[in-house]
């Protein structure tokens, strides 16, 4: 999937974002801070610092009974805002990342970071806090639409008409992610959309107990390979700068 020069300048940002599964060995509650360990090494490598602007860590809630619809197959997701939309090919390529950030990666993820990562346009329709939880969407398109096409009908029902309504439509910011590179075999998603709340009280009462995928609008629900999109709910565990 590619998209054009003038769609790229409307963008926001170029950001990297992953859906990520923990090491098997690792106990849930200890995933947090297995990937603040190694996010830490990070700071040891200059390009990273410098292709990568803000680091946001957010993992699954785990002190909430299952919600219809939200996933519990993911333990995370990374939000990377990118310098340049060149920094999401250089950075696998880094000698200093791949000395010392790959070799940590099995340790804490059940495969190595680019078989997860997804290239993404960032567009922001609601520029509210970046606060303590974040609903996720990896929203698949259905099979029978081309990657063109999904762009094509999504952008003609209006993502502001579509989003910034309804109960999710409460959501402090509201950030709309394009995927614009191919994805990774089994991560094979079109669009990321990120629902910001203040606290996890706030989500739930948007969700107000229903599926998350009832509330989102027809025009962009039919659109959808529903039972192939991801949805997560997640608190902030860390974050930098």
């Amino acid at each position: 999937m590619s998209i054009t020069t003038s769609e790229a300048q409307r963008a926001s940002a170029w950001k990297m974002i992953y859906l990520a599964r923990r090491n098997p060995r690792l106990a849930a509650a200890d995933f947090a801070q297995a990937w603040r360990e190694h996010s830490a090494l990070g700071r040891q490598c200059r390009n990273v610092g410098q292709r990568v602007k803000r680091v946001t860590q957010c993992s699954r809630v785990l002190d909430l009974p299952a919600q219809p619809g939200i996933s519990q197959h993911y333990d995370g997701v990374n939000l990377l805002l990118l310098a340049d939309r060149e920094a999401a090919t250089a950075i696998w390529s880094d000698p200093e990342t791949l000395a010392i950030m790959k070799p940590d990666e099995p340790r804490v993820f059940d495969r190595y970071v680019r078989e997860f990562s997804l290239v993404c346009a960032e567009h922001v329709l609601r520029d509210g806090p970046h606060s303590a939880v974040v609903l996720h969407g990896f929203l698949r398109r259905r099979p029978a639409l081309s990657s063109n096409a999904f762009r094509l009908a999504w952008r003609a029902a209006g993502p502001g008409r579509q989003l910034l309504r309804g109960a999710l439509g409460q959501a402090e910011r509201l950030v709309v992610n394009e995927v614009v590179d191919a994805p990774p075999a089994g991560y094979e998603y079109d669009m990321v959309v990120e629902w910001w709340f203040d606290s996890t009280e706030e989500a739930q009462q948007a969700l107000a107990g229903q599926d998350v995928r009832a509330h989102l609008a027809p025009a962009l629900a039919a659109l959808l390979d529903a039972d192939a999109s991801v949805f997560m709910l997640t608190r902030v565990t860390h974050a930098r700068p």
